[in-house]
């Protein structure tokens, strides 16, 4: 496989890998929100893609919840980054998260990716 994602008019399987980061919303990294910080960098690092996902309800390593319900306003709701590219491209990403991160959860799957281009697809 080479080094980036493939777009094709078929949806191939291609190898790739899943990081997902489990943090609260309340991490910050220098300023700025650190999911923000980490989308950055990844777009920076010509990553295929990030999503980031706020959970309204969550607890972590300390067992405490975390949720958006009115009577009980968490300011650190959780939040759950997932960038998926080529296993190199993560390795190279991973470096910079170790730096970013002070706390949190991180996961590293290996997954089978198919991508529908619309852009290629024929009438």
């Amino acid at each position: 496989m080479t080094d980036s994602l493939q777009h094709g008019v078929f949806a191939q399987p291609q190898r790739a890998q899943r990081l997902t980061i489990y943090i609260g919303e309340s991490d910050r990294f220098e300023g700025r929100p650190l999911y923000e910080a980490i989308v950055l960098k990844a777009r920076e690092a010509h990553m295929a893609g990030a999503t980031v996902l706020r959970g309204p309800m969550g607890f972590g390593a300390d067992s405490r919840i975390h949720t958006a319900k009115i009577l009980r306003l968490s300011q650190d709701l959780p939040i759950v980054i997932q960038i998926i590219d080529t296993p190199a491209r993560i390795g190279r990403l991973r470096p910079e998260l170790d730096r970013m991160i002070a706390g949190g959860l991180v996961t590293l799957e290996d997954i089978d990716v198919l991508i529908y281009s619309p852009s290629t697809k024929t009438p």
